[in-house]
């Protein structure tokens, strides 16, 4: 990954927070910073590519400690600017090699990635030094926690390589698939009120779920639970997404 602010500049920071998906809705937060809290089981959490605070700010706010990292300054900004933001510390970095000094307050025992952020890193390798990184700031016995959808190829049509996510009468984006790499492009194309076109691209590489826990195990962690969810849900074979979370050995 490279060391500026990479595919989230400002430009892309400035509207982050207007996305009406359902990752950003009041109930799915709640949602999520239930469990996160959960797991974090009174100690202190580490958040990778914390980004402006979507998860950060509410889980804080239920008194768990959060730090952040995040190769965007100007996410980072956002963060900084909002209620409470000033009190998460955030180190500027690529997450799968970026380390927090835990020497003053010890290590982390919740690390988490969340909403398909573990797709960002768009190498087989750098995946893997993410899960070594988490595994570093880990305590024994803490949990490293990733959200991420199931690669859906299944949606891709015969002979072709290309999935429309989303069109409207301002925007179009759809997905190239490359399944010999695993990329997973995504194209999107906005058009303003004068008719001004603009397009901008953000690549991905897919990942499956036992392609993760191997990477946790190169890591030194164990599957312990894999959920549809952040409520619990089962996962099974038509799951869309899956919420993973792999355990520090205790010594």
């Amino acid at each position: 990954m490279s060391s500026d602010d990479g595919h989230f500049d400002e430009r892309v920071a400035e509207h982050y927070d207007e996305s009406t998906g359902a990752e950003f809705q009041p109930d799915t937060i709640a949602r999520t910073v239930d469990l996160l809290a959960e797991l974090a089981a009174g100690g202190r959490a580490l958040e990778l590519g914390i980004g402006t605070g979507r998860i950060a700010l509410p889980l804080a706010r239920r008194g768990v400690p959060v730090h952040g990292i995040d190769l965007s300054r100007a996410m980072a900004a956002r963060l900084r600017a909002k209620p409470g933001g000033g009190e998460i510390g955030v180190s500027i970095g690529d997450f799968a090699t970026t380390k927090v000094d835990t020497a003053a307050d010890g290590p982390f025992s919740l690390v988490y990635l969340v909403f398909n952020t573990i797709m960002n890193v768009t190498t087989q390798d750098e995946q893997v030094d993410c899960f070594r990184n988490a595994a570093e700031h880990l305590a024994p016995g803490g949990c490293f926690v990733v959200e991420v959808i199931v690669p859906e190829l299944r949606k891709i049509p015969a002979g072709q390589n290309i999935v429309p996510f989303e069109t409207g009468p301002t925007g179009w984006a759809y997905t190239v698939y490359d399944t010999v790499t695993q990329d997973a492009t995504c194209h999107y194309i906005t058009v303003s009120e004068d008719g001004r076109g603009e397009v901008s691209s953000i690549p991905f590489r897919y990942v499956w779920p036992a392609e993760l826990d191997l990477m946790a195990r190169l890591a030194g962690l164990r599957l312990r639970d894999r959920w549809a969810g952040w409520t619990r849900e089962p996962f099974t074979a038509d799951s869309v997404r899956h919420v993973s979370v792999w355990e520090k050995p205790a010594d």
